[in-house]
């Protein structure tokens, strides 16, 4: 079986999996780093965002193949004592109902303020359009991503 160098979090990692096996289950079953979440495994629900090079992307969709040499960052290394700005505002905001897809909704907000700083309620609603909310929190996560882009 093919090995991987991958760098995660600011840590190296050396893993062996299949060069077609999706970075999410190396995420979640290889390393332990279970916060991204697998939602619909074919790119849609956004559940399993993360940053590579700093953008926003979809680890259902990328393979372990193609992951070396990035800088990956995970909903666990966006802040080791989860206080970053998003994090911090998705608490006063009291987002989350079940949870479920708040890994991932964090990881796009964060991708998305890091490039737009100051966004009208019109971008911060595009930006985040591709992220599905069984719960429907819709307008609490708007609100959370205009709290969080004060803080930032």
């Amino acid at each position: 079986m093919p090995t991987f160098n991958l760098k995660i979090n600011n840590k190296a990692y050396t893993v062996e999996a299949e060069m077609d096996t999706p970075l999410l289950w190396v995420l979640r079953d290889h390393l332990n780093l279970v916060g991204t979440k697998f939602g619909c495994g074919i790119g849609q629900c956004g559940a399993c965002t993360i940053h590579v090079e700093g953008n926003a992307m979809r680890s259902c969709l990328i393979q372990v193949s193609q992951s070396e040499g990035m800088n990956i960052t995970t909903i666990e290394g966006l802040s080791e004592e989860g206080d970053h700005p998003v994090q911090q505002a998705w608490k006063e905001v009291d987002v989350p109902q079940c949870g479920y897809c708040q890994s991932g909704q964090i990881m796009t907000a964060s991708a998305f303020l890091n490039k737009n700083s100051n966004p009208s309620e019109t971008e911060i609603r595009n930006a985040m359009h591709g992220n599905i909310c069984r719960c429907a929190s819709y307008n609490s996560i708007e609100k959370a991503v205009k709290v969080a882009a004060d803080k930032i």
